[in-house]
């Protein structure tokens, strides 16, 4: 089965950019357009971890707020791991 690719140019980029490409290119061993390609794989069609609020949303209800008060130790040992 044959891949069909396609061409991209992009124009019209601030030369900070050009240069980071660059920079990260030679970090990684690759041109700039193998790491453009990579860039652009990574982005778009790589799936995602979760977010940080979609973690939260996910966790289970294990018990209301006062189920987790703190008790406080009068003993005066305030190294909990021991």
């Amino acid at each position: 089965m044959a891949v069909i690719v396609a061409n991209l140019v992009v124009r019209n980029l601030e030369q900070q950019i050009v240069d980071a490409l660059k920079q990260r290119a030679a970090l990684h061993g690759r041109s700039a357009e193998a790491e453009h390609r990579l860039l652009l794989e990574e982005s778009l069609l790589r799936p995602k971890g979760k977010s940080f609020a979609e973690a939260l949303a996910a966790m289970p209800n294990v018990g209301q707020d006062e189920d987790f008060k703190r008790i406080e130790d009068d003993s005066g040992n305030d190294d909990v791991f021991n």
